[in-house]
């Protein structure tokens, strides 16, 4: 079951309300995305740190064989 960019968006912005993000659906098949989130939650977190964040934010949406998400690009970091 593939999932749409605003339901990935909601996710994120659920656990980052005041984030930057942007979705971008990079094959046109609702399992290949890619996401940038811009938060200040991240200031003085390595990058490993604000992705695990990121796909907490999921709530397992990328797990296992089953998730509704195959692949997502992140990028991620603190507002300059």
């Amino acid at each position: 079951m593939a999932m749409e960019a605003h339901e990935i968006e909601a996710l994120i912005r659920a656990a980052f309300p005041n984030a930057q993000v942007t979705i971008t659906d990079l094959a046109g098949d609702g399992n290949h995305y890619s996401a940038e989130v811009i938060d200040e939650s991240f200031r003085g977190q390595n990058r490993v740190q604000q992705q695990r964040a990121v796909y907490a934010a999921l709530q397992g949406r990328m797990d296992g064989k089953a998730g509704e998400l195959h692949a997502l690009a992140l990028t991620t970091k603190a507002p300059e």
